[in-house]
Protein backbone atom coordinates (compact mmCIF):
# COMPACT_ATOMS: atom_id res chain seq x y z
CA UNK A 1 0.00 0.00 0.00
CA UNK A 2 0.83 3.54 -1.02
CA UNK A 3 0.23 4.92 2.51
CA UNK A 4 3.39 2.90 3.93
CA UNK A 5 5.77 4.31 1.29
CA UNK A 6 7.96 7.48 1.84
CA UNK A 7 9.01 9.91 -1.18
CA UNK A 8 12.28 12.31 -0.84
CA UNK A 9 10.99 15.38 -2.87
CA UNK A 10 14.41 16.93 -4.35
CA UNK A 11 13.63 20.29 -5.34
CA UNK A 12 16.68 22.13 -7.57
CA UNK A 13 16.75 25.81 -8.54
CA UNK A 14 14.77 25.98 -11.59
CA UNK A 15 11.63 28.64 -12.18
CA UNK A 16 9.74 25.08 -12.34
CA UNK A 17 10.26 24.71 -8.65
CA UNK A 18 6.43 26.22 -8.48
CA UNK A 19 5.68 23.01 -10.11
CA UNK A 20 6.74 21.28 -7.15
CA UNK A 21 4.24 22.61 -5.00
CA UNK A 22 1.44 20.82 -6.85
CA UNK A 23 3.46 17.66 -7.18
CA UNK A 24 3.77 17.21 -3.56
CA UNK A 25 0.03 18.19 -3.37
CA UNK A 26 -1.04 14.93 -5.51
CA UNK A 27 1.86 12.40 -3.72
CA UNK A 28 0.68 13.33 -0.77
CA UNK A 29 -3.19 12.62 -1.79
CA UNK A 30 -2.10 9.15 -3.13
CA UNK A 31 -1.26 8.85 1.10
CA UNK A 32 2.33 8.77 0.87
CA UNK A 33 4.51 10.34 3.12
CA UNK A 34 6.81 13.35 1.39
CA UNK A 35 9.68 14.57 3.25
CA UNK A 36 11.35 17.66 0.90
CA UNK A 37 15.21 18.38 0.18
CA UNK A 38 15.74 21.44 -1.34
CA UNK A 39 18.81 23.76 -2.42
CA UNK A 40 19.78 26.85 -1.72
CA UNK A 41 19.12 28.30 -5.45
CA UNK A 42 15.72 26.46 -5.04
CA UNK A 43 14.66 28.48 -1.90
CA UNK A 44 14.93 31.60 -4.14
CA UNK A 45 11.76 30.52 -6.46
CA UNK A 46 9.68 28.84 -3.26
CA UNK A 47 9.69 29.48 0.15
CA UNK A 48 10.54 26.27 2.25
CA UNK A 49 7.76 27.05 4.00
CA UNK A 50 5.45 26.52 1.52
CA UNK A 51 6.42 22.97 1.02
CA UNK A 52 6.67 22.48 4.94
CA UNK A 53 3.19 23.06 5.06
CA UNK A 54 1.98 20.76 2.26
CA UNK A 55 4.38 17.76 3.53
CA UNK A 56 3.93 18.09 7.18
CA UNK A 57 7.68 17.77 7.51
CA UNK A 58 10.32 20.72 8.09
CA UNK A 59 12.01 21.15 4.67
CA UNK A 60 15.65 19.90 4.35
CA UNK A 61 18.23 22.32 3.69
CA UNK A 62 21.33 22.04 5.60
CA UNK A 63 23.84 19.00 4.90
CA UNK A 64 24.99 19.81 8.38
CA UNK A 65 21.81 20.16 9.79
CA UNK A 66 21.80 16.90 12.54
CA UNK A 67 17.95 15.23 12.72
CA UNK A 68 18.96 14.03 16.76
CA UNK A 69 22.20 13.17 18.46
CA UNK A 70 22.05 9.69 16.60
CA UNK A 71 21.06 10.63 13.45
CA UNK A 72 23.05 12.12 10.69
CA UNK A 73 20.75 13.99 8.03
CA UNK A 74 21.69 12.86 4.27
CA UNK A 75 22.23 9.13 5.87
CA UNK A 76 18.61 9.03 7.37
CA UNK A 77 16.99 10.52 4.75
CA UNK A 78 18.64 7.80 2.57
CA UNK A 79 17.57 5.49 4.64
CA UNK A 80 14.08 5.69 4.80
CA UNK A 81 13.33 6.52 1.02
CA UNK A 82 10.75 4.08 -0.94
CA UNK A 83 11.88 6.37 -3.47
CA UNK A 84 14.05 9.95 -4.76
CA UNK A 85 12.22 11.82 -6.85
CA UNK A 86 14.25 14.86 -7.60
CA UNK A 87 11.91 17.78 -9.50
CA UNK A 88 12.58 20.04 -11.21
CA UNK A 89 16.06 18.76 -12.12
CA UNK A 90 18.67 20.95 -13.50
CA UNK A 91 21.65 20.66 -15.66
CA UNK A 92 23.48 21.77 -12.63
CA UNK A 93 21.95 18.94 -10.57
CA UNK A 94 22.05 16.32 -13.53
CA UNK A 95 25.93 16.90 -13.97
CA UNK A 96 26.61 16.57 -10.52
CA UNK A 97 24.73 13.17 -9.72
CA UNK A 98 26.67 11.97 -13.02
CA UNK A 99 30.05 12.85 -12.13
CA UNK A 100 30.15 11.38 -8.17
CA UNK A 101 29.78 15.32 -6.77
CA UNK A 102 28.40 15.31 -3.41
CA UNK A 103 28.59 18.97 -2.32
CA UNK A 104 25.25 20.05 -0.52
CA UNK A 105 22.50 17.76 1.01
CA UNK A 106 20.84 16.93 -2.22
CA UNK A 107 23.35 15.45 -3.83
CA UNK A 108 25.24 13.43 -0.86
CA UNK A 109 21.69 12.09 0.04
CA UNK A 110 20.91 10.84 -3.92
CA UNK A 111 24.59 9.44 -3.38
CA UNK A 112 24.13 7.44 -0.06
CA UNK A 113 20.23 6.08 -1.11
CA UNK A 114 19.93 2.56 -2.21
CA UNK A 115 16.30 4.04 -3.06
CA UNK A 116 15.20 3.99 -7.16
CA UNK A 117 15.83 7.46 -8.42
CA UNK A 118 12.92 9.42 -10.79
CA UNK A 119 14.69 12.47 -12.68
CA UNK A 120 12.44 15.25 -14.22
CA UNK A 121 15.06 17.48 -16.25
CA UNK A 122 13.87 20.96 -16.70
CA UNK A 123 15.61 23.54 -18.71
CA UNK A 124 16.57 25.95 -21.61
CA UNK A 125 16.25 23.90 -24.81
CA UNK A 126 19.89 25.11 -25.58
CA UNK A 127 20.83 23.25 -22.50
CA UNK A 128 18.47 20.47 -22.56
CA UNK A 129 20.60 19.63 -26.21
CA UNK A 130 24.05 20.33 -25.09
CA UNK A 131 26.15 17.02 -25.52
CA UNK A 132 27.81 17.55 -22.15
CA UNK A 133 24.20 17.66 -20.92
CA UNK A 134 23.14 14.31 -23.21
CA UNK A 135 26.19 12.55 -22.29
CA UNK A 136 25.55 13.20 -18.62
CA UNK A 137 22.05 12.15 -18.88
CA UNK A 138 22.62 9.02 -20.72
CA UNK A 139 25.42 8.22 -18.11
CA UNK A 140 22.84 8.69 -15.27
CA UNK A 141 20.39 6.36 -17.15
CA UNK A 142 23.17 3.54 -17.80
CA UNK A 143 23.56 3.38 -13.88
CA UNK A 144 19.57 2.86 -13.54
CA UNK A 145 18.43 6.39 -12.53
CA UNK A 146 14.67 6.56 -14.85
CA UNK A 147 13.58 9.64 -15.99
CA UNK A 148 9.97 11.48 -16.70
CA UNK A 149 11.21 13.36 -20.02
CA UNK A 150 10.53 16.93 -20.62
CA UNK A 151 8.07 18.22 -23.11
CA UNK A 152 8.29 20.63 -26.05
CA UNK A 153 6.71 24.26 -24.93
CA UNK A 154 7.43 27.87 -24.54
CA UNK A 155 10.27 28.29 -21.65
CA UNK A 156 9.99 30.81 -19.12
CA UNK A 157 13.22 32.54 -20.51
CA UNK A 158 11.72 33.22 -24.22
CA UNK A 159 12.73 30.40 -26.14
CA UNK A 160 10.54 27.33 -27.85
CA UNK A 161 11.79 24.45 -27.63
CA UNK A 162 12.76 20.74 -25.37
CA UNK A 163 13.53 21.20 -21.62
CA UNK A 164 9.81 22.34 -20.21
CA UNK A 165 9.32 20.04 -17.01
CA UNK A 166 7.03 17.56 -17.49
CA UNK A 167 3.75 17.89 -15.96
CA UNK A 168 3.01 17.08 -12.14
CA UNK A 169 0.29 14.49 -12.92
CA UNK A 170 2.37 12.77 -15.38
CA UNK A 171 5.31 12.79 -13.05
CA UNK A 172 3.14 11.40 -10.05
CA UNK A 173 2.13 9.06 -12.44
CA UNK A 174 5.87 8.01 -12.66
CA UNK A 175 6.46 7.86 -9.22
CA UNK A 176 3.48 5.40 -8.30
CA UNK A 177 4.94 2.82 -10.92
CA UNK A 178 8.31 2.54 -9.12
CA UNK A 179 5.98 2.43 -5.62
CA UNK A 180 4.18 0.08 -6.56
CA UNK A 181 4.37 -3.85 -6.53
CA UNK A 182 5.27 -5.22 -10.28
CA UNK A 183 3.26 -8.31 -10.38
CA UNK A 184 2.02 -7.86 -13.98
CA UNK A 185 4.94 -7.47 -15.11
CA UNK A 186 5.35 -9.42 -18.19
CA UNK A 187 1.49 -9.49 -19.01
CA UNK A 188 0.16 -7.37 -21.82
CA UNK A 189 -3.41 -6.01 -20.66
CA UNK A 190 -6.13 -4.94 -23.32
CA UNK A 191 -8.48 -2.94 -21.93
CA UNK A 192 -11.55 -1.76 -23.41
CA UNK A 193 -13.19 1.62 -22.28
CA UNK A 194 -15.90 4.59 -22.77
CA UNK A 195 -19.30 4.38 -25.08
CA UNK A 196 -19.31 4.18 -28.90
CA UNK A 197 -20.98 6.36 -31.35
CA UNK A 198 -23.33 5.42 -34.05
CA UNK A 199 -23.97 8.63 -36.46
CA UNK A 200 -27.26 8.84 -37.70
CA UNK A 201 -26.23 11.62 -40.05
CA UNK A 202 -23.56 14.40 -39.62
CA UNK A 203 -24.77 15.81 -36.61
CA UNK A 204 -26.48 13.47 -34.58
CA UNK A 205 -25.62 9.66 -33.39
CA UNK A 206 -27.15 7.31 -30.49
CA UNK A 207 -24.74 6.65 -27.43
CA UNK A 208 -24.70 6.16 -24.09
CA UNK A 209 -24.00 7.75 -20.77
CA UNK A 210 -20.22 5.86 -20.08
CA UNK A 211 -17.42 8.47 -19.05
CA UNK A 212 -14.85 5.90 -19.80
CA UNK A 213 -13.77 6.14 -16.26
CA UNK A 214 -13.82 2.81 -15.07
CA UNK A 215 -11.28 1.52 -17.91
CA UNK A 216 -9.41 4.39 -17.77
CA UNK A 217 -8.73 3.50 -13.90
CA UNK A 218 -8.25 -0.07 -15.29
CA UNK A 219 -5.64 0.79 -17.45
CA UNK A 220 -3.51 3.34 -15.13
CA UNK A 221 -3.27 0.36 -12.48
CA UNK A 222 -2.41 -2.48 -14.93
CA UNK A 223 0.11 0.30 -16.35
CA UNK A 224 1.34 1.16 -12.63
CA UNK A 225 1.96 -2.62 -11.74
CA UNK A 226 4.36 -2.84 -14.48
CA UNK A 227 2.07 -4.80 -17.42
CA UNK A 228 2.06 -3.36 -21.13
CA UNK A 229 -1.17 -1.79 -21.53
CA UNK A 230 -3.14 -1.51 -24.95
CA UNK A 231 -6.35 0.55 -23.93
CA UNK A 232 -9.19 1.04 -26.77
CA UNK A 233 -11.05 3.87 -26.04
CA UNK A 234 -14.23 5.11 -27.85
CA UNK A 235 -15.02 8.78 -27.17
CA UNK A 236 -13.99 10.49 -23.52
CA UNK A 237 -12.78 13.71 -22.35
CA UNK A 238 -10.42 11.65 -20.32
CA UNK A 239 -7.01 12.39 -21.17
CA UNK A 240 -4.53 8.98 -21.88
CA UNK A 241 -3.40 7.50 -19.14
CA UNK A 242 -0.01 7.97 -18.86
CA UNK A 243 2.40 4.85 -20.28
CA UNK A 244 -0.35 3.45 -22.35
CA UNK A 245 -0.77 2.64 -25.91
CA UNK A 246 -4.10 4.06 -26.42
CA UNK A 247 -6.20 3.71 -29.56
CA UNK A 248 -8.88 6.00 -30.03
CA UNK A 249 -12.40 4.87 -31.98
CA UNK A 250 -15.68 6.17 -32.50
CA UNK A 251 -17.71 3.15 -33.33
CA UNK A 252 -18.72 -0.21 -32.48
CA UNK A 253 -16.96 -1.93 -35.84
CA UNK A 254 -13.64 0.46 -35.18
CA UNK A 255 -13.76 -1.29 -31.60
CA UNK A 256 -14.10 -4.32 -32.68
CA UNK A 257 -11.57 -4.17 -35.28
CA UNK A 258 -8.90 -2.40 -33.27
CA UNK A 259 -9.39 -4.87 -30.69
CA UNK A 260 -9.42 -7.97 -32.85
CA UNK A 261 -6.09 -6.90 -34.55
CA UNK A 262 -4.73 -6.68 -31.10
CA UNK A 263 -5.53 -9.57 -29.00
CA UNK A 264 -3.00 -12.12 -30.35
CA UNK A 265 -0.74 -9.63 -28.25
CA UNK A 266 -2.78 -9.88 -25.12
CA UNK A 267 -2.59 -12.35 -21.86
CA UNK A 268 -5.30 -10.51 -20.04
CA UNK A 269 -8.38 -9.09 -21.70
CA UNK A 270 -10.90 -6.34 -19.56
CA UNK A 271 -13.52 -5.12 -21.79
CA UNK A 272 -15.48 -2.51 -19.84
CA UNK A 273 -16.66 -0.24 -22.88
CA UNK A 274 -20.04 0.47 -22.91
CA UNK A 275 -20.45 -0.64 -26.59
CA UNK A 276 -23.47 -0.08 -28.95
CA UNK A 277 -25.80 -2.74 -29.58
CA UNK A 278 -27.35 -1.17 -32.51
CA UNK A 279 -26.73 0.36 -35.39
CA UNK A 280 -28.22 2.74 -38.09
CA UNK A 281 -28.80 0.70 -41.60
CA UNK A 282 -27.98 3.62 -43.25
CA UNK A 283 -26.03 7.07 -42.30
CA UNK A 284 -27.63 9.94 -43.91
CA UNK A 285 -25.41 12.04 -45.82
CA UNK A 286 -26.58 15.41 -44.59
CA UNK A 287 -28.98 16.55 -41.53
CA UNK A 288 -32.10 15.37 -41.69
CA UNK A 289 -34.63 17.73 -41.29
CA UNK A 290 -37.36 17.83 -38.54
CA UNK A 291 -40.55 17.05 -39.78
CA UNK A 292 -44.12 17.24 -38.31
CA UNK A 293 -44.49 13.21 -38.51
CA UNK A 294 -42.79 10.94 -36.81
CA UNK A 295 -38.82 9.59 -37.55
CA UNK A 296 -38.14 6.18 -37.58
CA UNK A 297 -34.63 4.61 -37.95
CA UNK A 298 -34.14 1.06 -38.71
CA UNK A 299 -31.41 -0.46 -36.66
CA UNK A 300 -29.07 -3.42 -37.12
CA UNK A 301 -27.34 -5.49 -34.63
CA UNK A 302 -23.29 -4.11 -34.34
CA UNK A 303 -21.03 -7.05 -33.58
CA UNK A 304 -20.88 -8.67 -30.85
CA UNK A 305 -16.96 -8.07 -29.55
CA UNK A 306 -16.97 -9.90 -26.12
CA UNK A 307 -18.71 -13.02 -27.55
CA UNK A 308 -16.22 -12.98 -30.31
CA UNK A 309 -13.38 -12.79 -27.95
CA UNK A 310 -14.33 -15.63 -25.91
CA UNK A 311 -14.65 -18.27 -28.69
CA UNK A 312 -10.66 -16.99 -29.85
CA UNK A 313 -9.33 -16.32 -26.17
CA UNK A 314 -7.06 -19.67 -25.93
CA UNK A 315 -6.12 -19.30 -22.02
CA UNK A 316 -6.10 -15.90 -22.26
CA UNK A 317 -8.66 -14.31 -18.90
CA UNK A 318 -11.26 -12.67 -19.92
CA UNK A 319 -13.10 -10.16 -17.87
CA UNK A 320 -16.47 -8.68 -18.81
CA UNK A 321 -19.16 -5.76 -17.85
CA UNK A 322 -22.58 -6.11 -17.33
CA UNK A 323 -24.05 -2.75 -16.99
CA UNK A 324 -28.24 -3.11 -15.78
CA UNK A 325 -31.45 -1.93 -14.08
CA UNK A 326 -33.00 -5.28 -13.51
CA UNK A 327 -32.54 -8.69 -12.53
CA UNK A 328 -28.88 -8.07 -12.30
CA UNK A 329 -27.44 -11.44 -10.76
CA UNK A 330 -29.50 -13.73 -13.36
CA UNK A 331 -28.98 -11.22 -16.12
CA UNK A 332 -24.78 -11.27 -15.53
CA UNK A 333 -24.82 -14.67 -14.85
CA UNK A 334 -26.32 -15.47 -18.30
CA UNK A 335 -23.40 -13.52 -19.55
CA UNK A 336 -20.63 -14.99 -17.77
CA UNK A 337 -22.05 -18.21 -19.41
CA UNK A 338 -23.03 -17.49 -22.90
CA UNK A 339 -19.96 -15.47 -23.88
CA UNK A 340 -17.22 -17.90 -21.94
CA UNK A 341 -15.85 -15.50 -19.18
CA UNK A 342 -13.49 -15.85 -16.57
CA UNK A 343 -15.20 -13.20 -14.20
CA UNK A 344 -18.05 -10.58 -14.94
CA UNK A 345 -18.21 -7.08 -13.25
CA UNK A 346 -21.71 -6.37 -12.68
CA UNK A 347 -23.55 -2.86 -11.73
CA UNK A 348 -26.97 -1.83 -11.72
CA UNK A 349 -26.68 1.42 -12.84
CA UNK A 350 -29.51 2.98 -11.42
CA UNK A 351 -28.33 2.38 -8.01
CA UNK A 352 -26.87 5.93 -6.41
CA UNK A 353 -23.42 5.83 -6.79
CA UNK A 354 -22.84 2.88 -9.21
CA UNK A 355 -23.87 4.85 -12.52
CA UNK A 356 -22.31 6.49 -15.59
CA UNK A 357 -19.73 9.56 -15.16
CA UNK A 358 -18.88 9.41 -11.63
CA UNK A 359 -15.65 8.47 -9.33
CA UNK A 360 -17.64 5.66 -7.55
CA UNK A 361 -19.01 2.63 -8.18
CA UNK A 362 -20.90 -0.63 -6.54
CA UNK A 363 -20.25 -4.08 -8.28
CA UNK A 364 -21.17 -7.34 -7.77
CA UNK A 365 -17.87 -9.66 -9.58
CA UNK A 366 -19.51 -13.41 -10.52
CA UNK A 367 -17.44 -16.19 -10.99
CA UNK A 368 -18.12 -19.33 -13.06
CA UNK A 369 -19.30 -22.45 -10.81
CA UNK A 370 -21.59 -19.57 -8.63
CA UNK A 371 -19.39 -17.61 -6.68
CA UNK A 372 -20.31 -14.32 -6.11
CA UNK A 373 -18.33 -11.04 -4.50
CA UNK A 374 -19.93 -8.07 -3.41
CA UNK A 375 -16.85 -5.20 -2.36
CA UNK A 376 -19.99 -2.92 -1.56
CA UNK A 377 -19.11 0.99 -3.08
CA UNK A 378 -15.68 1.86 -3.95
CA UNK A 379 -13.93 4.36 -5.67
CA UNK A 380 -13.42 2.95 -9.45
CA UNK A 381 -9.27 3.31 -8.68
CA UNK A 382 -9.78 0.89 -6.03
CA UNK A 383 -12.05 -1.39 -7.70
CA UNK A 384 -9.58 -1.28 -10.44
CA UNK A 385 -6.70 -2.55 -8.28
CA UNK A 386 -10.07 -5.26 -6.56
CA UNK A 387 -10.36 -6.64 -10.29
CA UNK A 388 -6.43 -6.99 -11.03
CA UNK A 389 -5.57 -8.79 -7.97
CA UNK A 390 -8.89 -10.96 -8.56
CA UNK A 391 -7.47 -11.51 -12.27
CA UNK A 392 -3.84 -12.56 -10.57
CA UNK A 393 -5.92 -14.61 -8.39
CA UNK A 394 -7.27 -16.48 -11.39
CA UNK A 395 -4.03 -16.97 -12.99
CA UNK A 396 -1.99 -18.73 -10.35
Amino acid sequence: MLEAKTVILGVTGGIAAYKAVELLRLLKKTGVDVHVVMTKAATEFVAPLTFQTLSGHPVNLDLFNLISEQEIGHISLADRADLFLIAPATANFIGKAANGIADDLLTTTVMATRAPVLIAPAMNCNMFENPIYRENEQKLRQRGYRFVDPVTGQLACGWEGSGKMQEPAVICEAAIALLSEQDLAGETVLVTAGPTREEIDPVRFISNHSSGKMGYAIARAAWRRGARVILVSGPSALAPPYGVETVLVTTAVEMRDAVMARLDEASIVVKSAAVADYRPVSRAGSKVKKDTGALCIELEKNPDILTEIGRAKQGKILVGFAAETDDLLANAGKKLTAKNLDMIVANNVSEPGAGFDIDTNIVRILYPGGKIEEPGLMSKDDLAGLILDRVLGLKN
